[in-house]
């Protein structure tokens, strides 16, 4: 994660004039194969603790829903099935099964990743509504700065994870 938004940052904004605009593609997929794998990593760590077919279901769909969007955004270069597939995966998986865990566990890991989805959300709402603090540090690098916030607190989430059991009945 922490590459893509390097590469996403320097290559696909501040040096874009000097390369065509598919070079954004390395920064764009490195991303989404980094929050597939967040993804997938959120379901295991959850798994002990959710039906065994809630954990195949969502490994599998996390697959296909990987190579869709990477293929459609190859083939469009278009960054809002970047961002469709971030939101969803951050929103929709990692943020509900961190917060399934740490409820039942209280793991520390797992709110460190809570509290990375929260500065994933602010760079994309950010990005989004173009809020630009300064003409030479526009919304596309704050976001960018919010985004190594969030891959810092991912990291450090997930050097806190513990393995989780099921709770006794």
């Amino acid at each position: 994660m922490g590459l893509a938004t390097f590469f996403g940052g320097v290559i696909g904004h501040g040096f874009l004039y000097a390369f065509s605009f598919a070079w954004k593609l390395p920064g764009w997929i490195l991303s989404m194969f980094s929050i597939a794998l967040i993804e997938r990593s959120s379901i295991e760590n959850a798994r002990p603790l959710v039906d065994a077919r809630i954990g195949k279901f969502f490994l599998t769909l996390n697959i296909i829903e990987l190579l869709t969007v990477m293929t459609i955004t190859i083939y469009t270069l278009s960054f809002k099935w970047v961002e469709l597939h971030s939101g969803d995966g951050l929103l929709a998986v990692v943020l509900p099964f961190h917060g399934f865990v740490y409820l039942k566990t209280g793991n520390k890991g797992s709110a460190n990743i809570i509290i990375g989805v929260g500065f994933a959300s602010m760079a994309a709402l950010i990005f989004m509504n173009e809020i630009s603090p300064h003409i030479w540090f526009n919304h596309i690098d704050l976001s960018h700065v919010l985004m190594a916030v969030a891959a810092q607190f991912f990291f450090r989430g997930a050097l806190k994870l513990e393995n989780v059991s099921p709770q006794p009945s």
